[in-house]
């Protein structure tokens, strides 16, 4: 090897491009950083070539001083932080300072900007690779700053050849937009590319223009089946919309989740609205949301990650639990007659569904909204121009005197009685389909699919009241693990404890169990408490033994639940109907299918020509 020496300032620049600028897409999210950091109200960009080309960025925030500008270009030069204090709470996207000169060293880059609101001239800083010589000269420009990047990688061709077809590296790009369009709402995004708009997004301030934004970034079919999250738990606050369990993914590719204004991908962040959804997502889906936590900056390290795409939590399990805790109670909660709420506060309206159907071009499982109590509203955005339905105790005593008719004297339907979200029985298809009518029209319901949630909810309502039965083994099961899994079996001991299963310690590098669940007397306990060993250590919480007793209630509620072609009558098929009102989770089954969807007069009309 050769003697020690220091690296050159032109191959430094270009070692720490390496770390920020992958391509095109990772330019473009770096220099809008610093336009949002500058308090920008109004950001433009206008791509060439999928940005290998040109990328142009032309915001209106504060601009550079004349004086700053070479200082702007070189290394580790920044205005967000000052000492060690401000790198513990950082508030800002970007902070580095080494964005603009890693740019700089790998293609032509032109630095325009003004930081004076009399609008006298600023000046242009002019860098093209090389030695990173700056070139200043003044240049007219408003108050805000520009920056021109051309020729990507022109100096570094075998990083060059890794770029993708035009096509790929605008959709990186594009996507970079769309983040940070939901990022902030408070900011208009306008996106060219060879000339052509793609998005023209306009500053959102209520509550529905950014619902409207969220529609444009993650498409109308989300937020027609998303639910409004609002938790605040101190020292966290999370907000934002999760889809249905109905309406997920087969790819992880609608998932935004943003941590004090910055987008992540956290491992600890997937686990916890992975463990959420986990009792009523399809096998093999993903969920969809938007989602934003916010927390003391101190509680949060951001700078562990040359892109900062990564964070690190002072107390993760803290952040878990509560991420969990909140999403798990807003899911339950989703059940007939308790309607999620949209983002003017209003209920959900219903949505036509075809069942299991999964939409070629996005991949979703097109399934039932929540019902909605507002009539007129519903009824005017089914009707499609036409009348909406009427509403009051004029149409409620209507359709109760036409069950009446239909039942005679033994009608089941109280006369005072309002109708309730499913509705009232009318009949059973094939043995295995309840027709019901309500207040919006027809509603069909999966009976073995929706008896089987009931059951299953009924079943885990009863373990939870009763605790879990421990049964001890008759011949204690010895695991070799590590001493560090044996430090952290330890410290949860109370939770092996509460979930039924007694762990002790049986030397430096074994563990044994003693006691296990009734339940899971005949799993593979070594695999159980591995797993569960791995997500402690990982993620500081476990669900897997809950999981795993969730599991076999869910085989058991299966089982126990009717079955097809048996004939229910009608008492039979309300109280299926009420039960499934008051039941949590009681739009989809244990594998996560829909138990029943809305048919509205509209879509009925639809099937029979009405109105042509």
């Amino acid at each position: 090897m050769s003697r020690i020496r220091l690296l050159s300032s032109r191959l430094a620049n270009q070692i720490a491009a390496g770390e920020v600028v992958e391509r095109p897409a990772s330019v473009a999210k770096e220099l809008l950083e610093n336009s949002l950091d500058a308090a920008a109200s109004r950001v433009e960009v206008e791509v060439e070539s999928g940005g290998a080309r040109l990328i142009r960025i032309r915001d209106d925030g504060i601009g550079i001083p004349s004086e700053d500008m070479t200082l702007a270009l070189a290394r580790h030069a920044t205005s967000k932080i000052t000492s060690l204090e401000d790198l513990e709470e950082v508030g800002s996207l970007g902070f580095r300072g080494e964005a603009l000169a890693s740019i700089g060293s790998v293609s032509r880059l032109v630095l325009t900007s003004n930081n004076a609101e009399d609008g006298s001239e600023g000046c242009s800083a002019v860098c093209e690779g090389r030695e990173m010589e700056v070139q200043i000269k003044p240049a007219a420009h408003p108050r805000g700053t520009t920056v021109e990047v051309r020729d990507l990688f022109f100096n570094t061709p075998a990083r060059r050849k890794f770029l993708r077809t035009e096509k790929t590296e605008f959709g990186h790009l594009e996507e970079v937009i769309k983040r940070l369009a939901l990022s902030r709402f408070d900011v208009a995004f306008n996106l060219r590319h060879n000339g052509k708009a793609v998005h023209s997004l306009k500053a959102a301030t209520t509550l529905v223009e950014q619902g409207r934004r969220v529609a444009s970034v993650c498409g109308p079919a989300f937020m027609e089946q998303a639910v409004v999250i609002e938790s605040d738990a101190s020292p966290y606050r999370l907000t934002g919309w999760v889809g249905l369990p109905t309406f997920s993914r087969s790819q992880a590719d609608l998932q935004y989740f943003f941590v004090n204004g910055r987008i992540v991908r956290d491992k600890l962040v997937a686990h916890a609205i992975k463990q959420a959804y986990r009792d009523v997502l399809y096998h093999g889906r993903h969920p969809a949301f938007v989602l934003y936590l916010e927390l003391d900056p101190a509680l949060v390290d951001v700078n562990v990650h040359p892109t900062k795409h990564e964070v690190r939590f002072r107390d993760g399990r803290a952040v878990h639990n509560f991420l969990f805790s909140t999403l798990h109670r807003a899911l339950a909660d989703l059940r007939p007659g308790n309607e999620p709420a949209l983002a003017d506060g209003t209920a959900h309206t219903p949505v036509a569904v075809d069942g299991m159907a999964v939409d070629t071009a996005t991949g979703e499982i097109r399934a039932q909204g929540a019902l909605s109590w507002d009539v007129s509203r519903a009824g005017s955005a089914m009707s499609g121009g036409r009348a909406p339905m009427a509403v009051g105790p004029a149409r409620v005593t209507e359709q109760l005197q036409g069950y009446a008719r239909l039942y005679g004297s033994n009608s089941p339907v109280p006369e005072d009685a309002e109708i309730p979200p499913l509705g009232y029985a009318l009949a059973q298809l094939k043995g295995i389909y309840i027709l019901s009518e309500n207040a919006l029209g027809l509603v069909l319901v999966d009976m073995h699919a929706a008896h089987e949630r009931i059951t299953y909810e009924g079943l885990k309502t009863s373990r939870d009241a009763e605790g879990v039965r421990s049964q001890p083994l008759l011949v204690p099961q010895s695991i070799a693990v590590s001493q560090r899994e044996v430090s952290v079996a330890e410290t949860h001991a109370a939770l092996f404890r509460n979930l039924g299963m007694l762990v002790e310690t049986g030397g430096e590098e074994s563990l044994v169990i003693r006691s296990v669940p009734a339940l899971l007397r005949d799993s593979d306990l070594e695999m159980l408490l591995r797993d569960v060993l791995a997500d402690l250590v990982e993620y500081g919480s476990s669900e897997r033994i809950e999981a795993h007793m969730d599991e076999i209630l869910s085989t058991m509620a299966c089982h126990g639940s009717v079955r097809a072609n048996r004939r229910l009558t009608v008492p039979e098929m309300n109280a299926l109907l009420r039960d499934m009102e008051e039941t949590e989770r009681s739009g989809q089954c244990n594998h996560g299918r829909p138990t029943w969807v809305q048919l509205g007069l509209e879509e009925l009309d639809k099937l029979f020509l009405r109105g042509r």
